[in-house]
């Protein structure tokens, strides 16, 4: 999808620049949309690369308008089947390495009072699944920071959008996931019969990423761009049951909750 996003913003004219963790896959952004796609290196588990990465970028082609924090891989695995070192992984790509370069790039918004960040989250991100807790828990955490930031920064001009995909046709589910190495058998008919799903339908997923850049584009252009923004029917609908089951829980449970003041 990042790369879907490169293309398509690269096409309508403006200058992208790709951040990339293995340095043979530079020439490739580059080559993308000559002149208008510039492939760095950086992983974003590094924070020490990242001041050498935006003072580059800001030098080379001024104001950064856009961050799109799209760097991110799943983590399949019940919850007791997850290492601890897995788990930490998981969150060190997702969430603290959005947290950090969102981080880095606030001051330069600050500073020209002006900016747009889009937070690649998933479906996952609002609704939890059996087999991808963790991956649950890295995008809970992404859309947390995230909603407290959009109130943060409204006054200075620095809009924020999370970007909640369903089933998008990339290398997400397939060669891009990672399987915790434990596996419990009594988790086979819950968590993994949800992965054996979802990796069975890898490279047949609904999504068509270059719709998905097209309409993120549209919400960065948009006057009034959303806070959260679903993309394709299975993740709106799956966030619309989140909803519903939400509420269903307050109005049975509700005397009970609101019991619970000081008696004054």
């Amino acid at each position: 999808m990042g790369r879907a996003l490169a293309e398509e913003v690269a096409l309508s004219g403006d200058i992208v620049i790709g951040t990339l963790r293995k340095q043979h896959q530079i020439a490739d952004f580059d080559a993308l949309v000559p002149e208008k796609t510039f492939g760095v290196f950086l992983d974003v588990t590094q924070q020490s690369q990242f001041e050498r990465v935006l003072n580059a970028a800001t030098l080379n082609f001024g104001p950064i308008d856009v961050l799109v924090n799209n760097a991110g891989y799943g983590l399949f695995g019940a919850i007791e089947e997850v290492s601890m070192n897995e788990a930490r992984q998981q969150m060190e790509t997702n969430f603290f390495g959005a947290l950090a370069l969102t981080q880095a790039i606030l001051p330069l918004m600050r500073e020209q009072k002006a900016g747009h960040i889009i937070q690649i989250s998933s479906m996952a991100g609002f609704r939890a699944l059996p087999g991808m807790g963790l991956y649950n828990a890295s995008k809970f955490a992404l859309e947390g920071f995230s909603e407290a930031l959009a109130l943060e920064t409204k006054h200075l001009n620095i809009k924020v959008t999370i970007v909640e995909p369903g089933p998008f046709r990339t290398s997400w589910a397939g060669d891009s996931s990672v399987r915790s190495e434990k596996i419990i058998e009594d988790y086979s008919d819950t968590a993994g019969a949800r992965i054996s799903t979802i990796q069975g339908y890898s490279g047949h997923q609904p999504g068509d990423p270059s719709k998905a850049a097209k309409a993120i584009i549209k919400v960065v252009n948009s006057d009034n761009p959303p806070l959260r923004l679903p993309l394709g029917p299975v993740a709106i609908e799956a966030i619309r049951k989140k909803l519903i089951s939400v509420e269903e829980d307050i109005d049975e449970w509700e005397k009970v909750a609101m019991d619970t003041s000081f008696d004054e």
